[in-house]
């Protein structure tokens, strides 16, 4: 569980633990037009994402300015991404008077895809921390920066001069499985052999195989509400992947269950959920 904090009082980020390196996940925001957008819609682009609390917060205003000012300085194929969980006529508002053209600016309000995907959501307070991240043309995580302190404002300058690092080493390597997406099923896909299984369950600790065609595992929370949270976290997360665990909740306990309908068994995609699963801040 990672920290921030508000005026030197922690707070907690939830969501996937995503490390310079990784795989960047899928995630959907909604625009000023209310029309939803996926990170797919960039693909092929170098994208600077920055995200933040409020624009009604001078310390969020300024950066939005700055990063619009920086992005027209910088190469073609590069773009900036602003997200927060203002809603979309705000951020339509704000745009308008402040002449922001030079960013793309998304609300997560909807599902809070994007900080549940990157582990950006403040637990506490239902919005983002203030962060910023550059993810290659390949959709790798090149650069993260968290700030820790969510009224100090991003250090523009490290941010820049990896941007600078990203455009004259574009190709890096990958770390940790190559494999880090569900990839779609379709009826017929043969399951994992018992074999496989146990190979795959070594990497998955509490994991219980039954009748070698599910893996289930329970989590146990403090209350009812810490349980719905997760219940609603895992949600957001099997959406983006297309791959939807059976998820049961008992006041402060989740039970969840992986299978591939369309294979009748287990296919790689159940172990890549649970290893997202397992990976959560929460």
């Amino acid at each position: 569980m990672k920290e921030v904090k508000f005026k030197g009082n922690a707070l907690t980020l939830v969501g996937r633990n995503i490390t310079e390196g990784d795989f960047a996940p899928v995630f959907n925001v909604v625009s000023s037009d209310m029309e939803e957008t996926s990170l797919k819609k960039f693909e092929g682009r170098i994208k600077v994402v920055t995200s933040f609390p409020s624009l009604d917060t001078p310390v969020c205003d300024l950066q939005i300015r700055e990063f619009n000012k920086r992005a027209s300085e910088l190469a073609q194929d590069v773009i900036v991404i602003g997200i927060s969980k203002d809603l979309p006529f705000a951020q339509k508002r704000f745009c308008e008077a402040g002449n922001i053209k030079n960013i793309f600016l998304f609300s997560d309000y909807k599902y809070s895809s994007f900080g549940i995907n990157y582990g950006l959501l403040i637990k506490e307070l239902n919005l983002l921390a203030r962060a910023a991240l550059i993810i290659d043309k390949n959709d790798i995580v090149r650069y993260l920066q968290i700030v820790e302190e969510i009224t100090e404002s991003i250090d523009y300058k490290d941010v820049i001069e990896n941007i600078k690092n990203v455009l004259e080493n574009p190709l890096a390597g990958i770390k940790g499985d190559v494999q880090s997406r569900c990839e779609p099923c379709e009826t017929g896909t043969p399951p994992l052999t018992k074999e496989k299984i146990e190979k795959l369950l070594d990497h998955c600790p509490g994991w219980n195989l039954i009748e070698d065609k599910k893996i289930v595992k329970e989590f146990r929370f403090k209350n009812f509400l810490d349980s719905k949270f997760f219940f609603d976290t895992i949600s957001v997360i099997a959406e983006e992947q297309g791959h939807h665990p059976v998820i049961t909740v008992q006041y402060n306990k989740v039970k969840v269950t992986l299978t591939t309908h369309a294979s009748g068994g287990l296919t790689t995609n159940d172990f890549i959920m649970a290893r997202i699963i397992d990976n959560l801040k929460y």
